[in-house]
């Protein structure tokens, strides 16, 4: 009845299953593709330099002063 079209010659539930295996071929790209384009900002929560980021942090708990800041943030800069 089905002729050479039918269920059992693979168009049933291997087709399918086809679609969703390249479904996951390309979201696995895609995912990938992401993770690569993150991967130079993982080194700190706001992707800039950890060591200007604590320096910024005491200057705004008063720990040093401006002058000592600028001097410091130049020697990290360098």
């Amino acid at each position: 009845m089905w002729g050479d079209y039918g269920f059992m010659h693979g168009y049933g539930f291997g087709g399918i299953f086809m679609i969703l295996w390249w479904v996951l071929v390309v979201a696995g790209i895609v995912v990938l593709v992401l993770w690569l384009t993150k991967a130079p900002q993982r080194g700190s929560s706001t992707g800039r330099d950890p060591a200007l980021d604590i320096l910024r942090e005491r200057y705004a708990r008063g720990e040093i002063d401006e002058q000592e800041f600028e001097k410091k943030k130049r020697d990290l800069t360098a």
